[in-house]
Order: structure tokens, then C-alpha cells, then sequence
């Protein structure tokens, strides 16, 4: 059975948005597979559990996606495993935010290693496979600060930005060959991690946003599952705005 569907990528797919995305793709039935750092393998096998009662049955895959050679043997033994990758969802990420006239090395280099050599690292695993299968459907998760910029993340907006014009490029080389690959760019999105800031920052957060709340990760998967279906093959090279209003092109 899993031979006769298409096998879907998820990095970072045991994050909160990632899961969301892990879980619509097994929805359009697609061989879902998350990847976690090996140091996560413990908290992943949590993860998979609960997506299991859930009612989703999605792989793991052990990996640092900041590490060329980790990816090449991740890559390998999905291959070995399940066969040709035929979607990329690149939605592995950090931050480290700091006003850049104090920021370190580390702490620029971290960020753009994990967010954005991080896509070149595992897009260049699968991107022959897909030309050579006639499809592909790639999506890079970016952000609303890739456009407007946001205070104290030079590193991450320069990151996030520079996933586009990865997609850009790329869409252009692969277009004839029935890969698609087009990025969307979340605004502020309830995950823990936003659900943490105190109440009254998150609250001055929010009345920035037209809609004026939260965005929730199913409203970014959703967008991604459109992205990588098999009738979607017209859209490549765009940036989808999911931001509630925030920044308006």
C-alpha cells in the first residue's frame, strides 16, 4: 500500500506547525515523514505515539539538517526504505533574536545554517529524484519578517528572505519538469512557543493584526496541503501571505 503513495518530507515536522502539516498530507494520503534531531529521538517517539492515537500513522526520521552529510544519509535510507521523496515541506527553523549590535557570530551563523542552509541541504537530497520522476512539490516555510523585517532578527529576516529567492530560482530551473516549489510566509501563529509570551506582549502583539488574533498552524497546513496537490502544478515560483493582515503586498 505505502508503495503506490507519495512519499512527503516534513522537517521539523514534530513542531507545532510542522505537525499540522505532517497531519494534513497524511489526510490527502500521502507516506508522511517527520524529521527530528537524533538527540530528540525520545521526545519524537512520544510525538508519534500521540499522532498514532490520534489517527495518524507518520514515519520518523532522525536528521541535523544542518549538516550536509546527515541529510544525504537521511535521504538514502527513505529512499532504501519507502522509495523517491515527491514532497518537501522545509519547515525545520530557530530564532535567536538579538539587536544586531550585540549579536554574535553564533548567533547569526546558527540561524542561517539552521534556517536556510538547512533548505539547500536536504532540497538538493530529493530535487534529482523528482525531475527524474516528472513530479514534485516543494514548499519552504518562511515568514512575515522575510518581508517587513522585525526588530532585533537581522538573522532571522535575512534567512527567512533568502528562502525565497531559493524558491525563485529554483521554480525556474525545475518548472518543465513538473516540480513545483513555492514558499509560504506565516505571520504571528499560536504555538507554544508564542503561547509563552507574557499575556500583555502577546495582547500588543495581536492588536497589530488586522483580523486581529492569533493564526492557528492549521491555517498554515491547509495552505500547504493546496500547495502539494497533484492538481496544483500551475502555482511555482509564489509566496503565499498568511499574516492576517499584518504586511500587505
Amino acid at each position: 500500500m505505502n508503495a503506490r503513495k507519495k512519499i512527503a518530507l516534513v522537517t521539523g515536522g514534530i513542531g507545532g506547525i510542522g505537525t499540522e502539516i505532517c497531519r494534513h498530507l497524511a489526510q490527502q494520503g500521502r507516506l508522511v515523514i517527520a524529521t527530528h534531531l537524533p538527540a530528540e529521538e525520545n521526545s519524537a517517539l512520544a510525538w508519534q505515539e500521540s499522532q498514532k492515537q490520534a489517527g495518524y500513522d507518520i514515519e520518523l526520521a532522525a536528521v541535523d539538517v544542518t549538516s550536509f552529510k546527515s541529510c544525504a544519509a537521511m535521504a538514502q535510507n527513505i529512499v532504501d526504505r519507502f522509495g523517491h521523496v515527491s514532497i518537501l515541506v522545509n519547515c525545520a527553523g530557530i530564532t535567536r533574536d538579538i539587536p544586531l549590535r550585540k549579536m554574535e557570530e553564533s548567533e547569526w551563523s546558527s540561524v542561517l545554517t539552521t534556517n536556510l542552509d538547512s533548505v539547500f541541504n536536504v532540497t538538493r537530497q530529493v530535487i534529482n529524484d523528482m525531475i527524474t520522476d516528472g513530479f514534485g512539490r516543494i514548499v519552504n516555510i518562511s515568514s512575515v519578517n522575510a518581508q517587513k523585517g522585525q526588530f532585533g532578527q537581522t538573522n532571522y529576516s535575512a534567512a527567512k528572505a533568502g528562502m525565497h529567492g531559493f524558491t525563485k530560482a529554483l521554480a525556474q530551473e525545475v518548472a518543465k519538469k513538473g516540480v513545483t516549489v513555492n514558499t509560504v510566509s506565516p505571520g504571528y501563529i499560536a504555538t507554544n512557543m508564542m503561547n509563552a509570551i507574557p499575556e500583555e506582549i502577546l495582547n500588543k502583539i495581536i492588536s497589530t493584526i488586522p483580523v486581529g488574533r492569533l493564526g492557528k498552524p492549521d491555517e498554515i497546513a491547509r495552505a500547504v496541503e493546496f500547495l502539494c496537490e497533484d492538481g496544483s502544478g500551475f502555482i511555482t515560483g509564489s509566496d503565499l501571505l498568511i499574516n492576517g493582515g499584518l504586511y500587505m503586498r
